[in-house]
């Protein structure tokens, strides 16, 4: 029951919260009954059926064609097996026209798994009219729709723009001889939220209070807060997490993450002067429940304070963060340097590096990447190589990319030495460059120097004011203070 629960339940909550986590995308593989290790060797059926269904020769007629000269011996596996190779490579609606024509042949010997099985597969390729199609079969012919499969179907259904049809779907679930269970709520309840329909998640919650279970109901509080939070609805959050209190359900650091997150980007649009104090004031609330703010919870502010330059508060918030106890992690130091950096404080964004390696934090690529690009943009080059010096000096390699900026950089800049040096290092360490060579030839690279522009003196000029006009205007302000003093007095 549990591991069925980890494998149908894949809320938006919880990809939100793993990318909070970690700056690489992490992606959630669903489940597969057929999920097994490629083999050493292919058998020549296998083989055969793959080649035939992943040929871009002819089209669906074709390769029916191709199908029917088949002379192997069919089975559910091995349309299971096929499937699975192709997948990746094959267009839906060849795998569709297969399917049908496997089901076609093997009448009754194919079953409900297989049906299933298929039917996630066009779910994750989010292919609607083989999802419609496949649908349509398995209810007229009686098949049973098993949980995992409506809770994909849903997810891809909602993403796709249709939630309208995933809940005639779910409403009609005996149609497909599937329960409506704790299971099958839960996962219509995850699919809504993840797009921000968490007022119709809500009346799924209210008409099927009695599927939900004490061990469900902390994961359906979690997708109504992540539901509410896309549309940055801070008022509705709130009252989620007053709900669960009043429930007996204690919030967790996942959730006041979530609200921290809505609360701070409603912030950046409508009061950015607000957001210091309140992220402030939601972490205290999340202390006197004795869950403690995080790195993550801080990174939540830091980059809200990114995205309205407010550098002092960025500074200050990362000081908060250290005599709080919560030890900032590179992300932290990253958003606090790319912040000085596009303000203009380069020594500051220079010692905010050099912090973060002497704290020992080790950053992946994106870090140097980012910050380099950023001072390549704002015309620091000179910054840039000195930090490109302490990315080489972590040994962490990767170092094309940073190469292909600066190269191209230098010389449009007409430092052609410098590039060259850099290129016979990258060429010397083996890293095959994209930008071209042509970029080193002065003959070629037309050089750009950007200047400064010149100051426009109003003196001697069209554009210039008469003493006449002057006089005018100073003759009307003094009228305009006059008469407020008046009015000031008769108050």
């Amino acid at each position: 029951m549990i591991f069925k629960m980890r494998v149908l339940l894949k809320p938006a909550w919880k990809r939100f919260w793993l990318q909070n986590m970690s700056t690489q995308n992490l992606q959630i593989l669903p489940f597969s009954h057929y999920s097994i290790l490629p083999p050493v060797s292919i058998p020549p059926q296998l083989q055969e059926l793959c080649s035939i269904v992943m040929s871009t020769v002819g089209g669906l007629d074709d390769l029916e064609l191709s199908l029917n000269k088949f002379k192997g011996c069919l089975s559910s596996p091995l349309v299971a097996q096929a499937i699975d190779y192709s997948k990746h490579e094959a267009h839906t609606r060849r795998l569709l026209r297969f399917f049908l024509w496997s089901s076609k042949n093997l009448s009754h010997n194919l079953e409900d798994k297989d049906y299933n099985h298929a039917l996630r597969v066009f779910a994750e390729k989010k292919d609607y009219t083989a999802m419609d199609i496949l649908m349509g079969d398995l209810k007229r012919e009686g098949r049973v729709m098993d949980a995992e499969t409506f809770g994909l179907v849903a997810d891809t259904l909602v993403k796709l723009g249709k939630e309208d049809e995933a809940l005639g779907i779910f409403k009609n679930l005996d149609k497909y001889k599937c329960p409506i269970d704790e299971f099958t709520v839960t996962a219509i309840i995850n699919a809504l939220c993840s797009k921000g329909h968490a007022k119709r998640a809500e009346g799924v919650v209210w008409h099927h209070k009695d599927k939900i279970t004490t061990g469900t109901r902390p994961c359906i509080y979690r997708s109504l807060l992540y539901g509410w939070s896309v549309q940055r609805n801070v008022k509705e959050v709130r009252r989620i997490i007053k709900e669960m209190k009043s429930n007996g359900v204690i919030p967790d650091l996942l959730c006041y993450n979530t609200f921290l997150r809505c609360l701070c980007e409603r912030n950046l649009r409508r009061n950015p002067s607000g957001l210091v104090p309140e992220a402030l004031n939601v972490m205290m609330e999340m202390r006197s429940y004795k869950v403690f703010p995080t790195s993550i919870s801080y990174n939540i502010l830091l980059s809200c304070l990114g995205k309205t330059r407010r550098v002092k508060e960025s500074c200050q918030t990362l000081e908060t963060m250290k005599n709080s106890g919560c030890n900032p992690d590179w992300v932290s130091y990253y958003l606090v340097a790319k912040v000085l950096f596009l303000s203009g404080r380069f020594g500051k964004g220079k010692e905010m590096v050099d912090q973060m390696i002497q704290k020992g934090l080790v950053p992946n690529h994106k870090f140097y990447y980012s910050l380099i690009g950023i001072l390549c943009g704002v015309e620091r080059v000179n910054h840039a190589l000195e930090l490109f010096e302490k990315m080489k000096r972590s040994g962490m390699g990767g170092y094309g990319p940073v190469y292909d900026v600066l190269i191209p950089k230098l010389c449009r800049g007409g430092d052609f030495e410098k590039g060259r040096e850099l290129w016979d290092e990258a060429t010397g360490m083996g890293i095959t460059l994209q930008c071209s060579q042509d970029v080193l030839d002065p003959s070629i690279t037309e050089v750009y120097k950007p200047t400064k522009p010149e100051k426009i003196s109003l003196v001697n000029s069209s554009i210039a004011k008469s003493p006449l006009k002057v006089t005018k205007f100073v003759g009307k302000m003094k009228m305009r203070k006059k008469s407020a003093a008046k009015k000031k007095k008769k108050k």
